[in-house]
C-alpha cells in the first residue's frame, strides 16, 4: 500500500531540518514529510546519488533539499555535515537521527569489526550529531527538536540473532532520556520513535534470510514508512512542546510489551 504525503498539518516553515540515512527507506520518507511541511531540509548518507535524485524529487514539489555525503562512522564528517547544513540552509532546529544498521548474527560470531560498526554508526553518531546540533542551537540561543529512531528491538530480543542491535537501539532510548534531561533548559526537546517491523533495505534483507516473518504477527503486515509520519509530525511540531525525554512505540502490535 502507498501513501500520499500528508497535508499541511504542521507548519515548519523557517525550520531547518537535518535527517542521516535519508537515501532510502524510512529517512527518505523523513525527509519527504519534513519539506512537504514546509522545512529546509538536508539529507545525509553515504550514496550521493540518491540524495541527489531525492533533492531533485523534493524541488520539484517546491521543497528545498541539500544534499550531504556522510559516512557515520566518521565524526569528522558528521560534525562536517551539520556545518554544511547551518551555511547553506540556517541553524538546524530540528534533527532526525535514523541512520542506522543491523548486526544480523548471534553475538559469539561477530567479530570485533563488525561490533565497532554496529556501535559507531547506532551510539555513537545520533549521540555525536545531537551534541554538536545542541551546540549549535544553543550558541544561536534557538530552540530545537531532535527525534532519534529507536526500534522496538530495544523492547525485545527473542534470542534469534541481533543481540548487539538490540543493545544499540536500547542505548538510543538512553540517548533520548539523558539528554533530554540535560538540554531541556535549552528548550531542546531529544524524543525517539521506536519502529517495529516497517518496509526498508534494512528489512529487505531480513525478509531475504527469514522469510515472510509478517505470517507471525496479529495483523500479517510489515508497517509502511508513511505510517509514521503522524509519530514524527508530532515530535517535531507545537503539539509536543512539553514532551521531551520520550519514546513512542509504533509496531502496528506486532510484538510483546
Amino acid at each position: 500500500m502507498s501513501y500520499p504525503l500528508p497535508n499541511n498539518s504542521t507548519d515548519l516553515s523557517g525550520q531547518v531540518a537535518l535527517v542521516t540515512g535519508a537515501s532510502s527507506g524510512l529517512g527518505l520518507r523523513f525527509a519527504k514529510v519534513l519539506a512537504s511541511q514546509g522545512a529546509k531540509v538536508a539529507i545525509a548518507a553515504r550514496r550521493l546519488d540518491r540524495l541527489e535524485a531525492l533533492a531533485k524529487e523534493i524541488e520539484e514539489a517546491g521543497g528545498t533539499a541539500l544534499p550531504v555525503q556522510m559516512d557515520a562512522t566518521d565524526a569528522d564528517q558528521m560534525v562536517a555535515a551539520v556545518a554544511k547544513a547551518e551555511e547553506a540552509l540556517g541553524t538546524v532546529t530540528i534533527l532526525v537521527n535514523n541512520a542506522g544498521i543491523p548486526d544480523a548474527q548471534r553475538a559469539h560470531k561477530m567479530d570485533i569489526e563488525l561490533i565497532d560498526r554496529v556501535l559507531d554508526i547506532n551510539v555513537r553518531a545520533p549521540f555525536v550529531l545531537s551534541c554538536e546540533v545542541a551546540r549549535r542551537l544553543m550558541a544561536a540561543d534557538k530552540p530545537g527538536r531532535i527525534v532519534n529512531i529507536a526500534s522496538a528491538a530495544a523492547y525485545h530480543y527473542a534470542g534469534n540473532g541481533a543481540a548487539l542491535y538490540s543493545v544499540s537501539k536500547s542505548a538510543v532510548v538512553r540517548i533520548t532520556e539523558t539528554l533530554s534531561v540535560e538540554w531541556s533548559r535549552n528548550h531542546i526537546n531529544v524524543n525517539a520513535i521506536a519502529p517495529g517491523a516497517f518496509e526498508s533495505e534494512m528489512m529487505d534483507g531480513m525478509l531475504e534470510r527469514m522469510g515472510d516473518i509478517a505470517q507471525h504477527f496479529p495483523r500479517k503486515r510489515i508497517g509502511n514508512p508513511a505510517q509514521l509520519d503522524a509519530a514524527l509530525l508530532f515530535l517535531v511540531g507545537p503539539s509536543s512542546d512539553a514532551v521531551t525525554g520520550t519514546c513512542i512505540r509504533v509496531d502496528d502490535g506486532q510484538g510483546s510489551r
